[in-house]
């Protein structure tokens, strides 16, 4: 197998899907065999998918000049790390940091807009889910079980149990994170599935009607247990749908 230096300088016209294809075939060959580069390249086309989505928000005039040119900002920082042949690794911390304030933007003129709505709450959610496995990319953290439901019941007062076989669904366990959203903290439980991100969010004290939602790239799946609103996020409408109805039924 070809080291992980060896795709370094190919990483960004693979996403851009400018490489040609010799090059797109060898760089495909050593994803299929190395799960670490395949989730970071997988985390940096989503913050890049990100940015291309919410070029429109920086074009509204209602945007504030200053949080335009700090997001552009922030963007050509990641574009000179680029022209710079810098580690690909190193080049996820300014792309986080646009997507993220980009996400915040936009978040901000659509809750004023329709404030309360479960659309909202989902574009908020897939922001964090973005941003979060683009900083445990960055950080390759990995908490175990006990660890994470420590932090579920010190957080936010829920003594879950997580699943005992996520893998019999090809579910990995990532780690665990407070997130806020508009109306306060949210638990965010993370996953990858054949390398691809997948979170679960649980809200405390909040009540919504079941509900499916495609938005910035992602599907949203809703639903709700007693007074606590649960989001299941991931890129694909089968594959949330069918995590979910597993998670409904083992996570209270």
């Amino acid at each position: 197998m070809s080291s992980c230096r060896t795709i370094d300088s190919l990483v960004t016209p693979y996403i851009d899907g400018t490489i040609p294809d010799g090059d797109r075939r060898f760089v495909d060959e050593h994803l299929r065999a190395c799960p670490p580069c395949h989730s970071r390249v997988a985390s940096e086309r989503a913050m890049r998918d990100a940015l291309c989505r919410c070029r429109a928000v920086l074009a509204d005039e209602h945007a504030p000049a200053s949080l335009r040119a700090k997001c552009l900002a922030l963007t050509h920082s990641h574009q000179s790390a680029v022209a710079g042949r810098r580690s690909w690794r190193s080049r996820i911390v300014p792309l986080a940091l646009a997507a993220s304030l980009l996400f915040g933007l936009a978040g901000v003129f659509l809750y004023q807009l329709t404030a309360g709505s479960t659309r909202v709450l989902a574009a908020e959610l897939a922001a964090d889910h973005v941003k979060c496995f683009a900083l445990n990319a960055m950080l390759g953290t990995h908490d175990l079980p006990g660890a994470v439901e420590g932090t579920m019941a010190a957080g936010f007062g829920w003594n879950m149990h997580l699943p005992a076989n996520p893998g019999s669904v090809g579910l990995e366990l990532v780690g665990a994170r407070p997130c806020l959203y508009g109306e306060g903290k949210i638990a965010h439980i993370m996953y990858r599935q054949a390398g691809q991100p997948v979170s679960l969010f649980m809200l405390p004290k909040d009540s919504r009607a079941p509900q499916l939602v495609s938005v910035l790239g992602h599907q949203a799946k809703v639903w709700c247990v007693g007074d606590r609103t649960f989001v299941m996020i991931a890129r694909e409408r089968q594959q949330v749908e069918r995590l979910a109805e597993w998670m409904q039924a083992s996570v209270r």
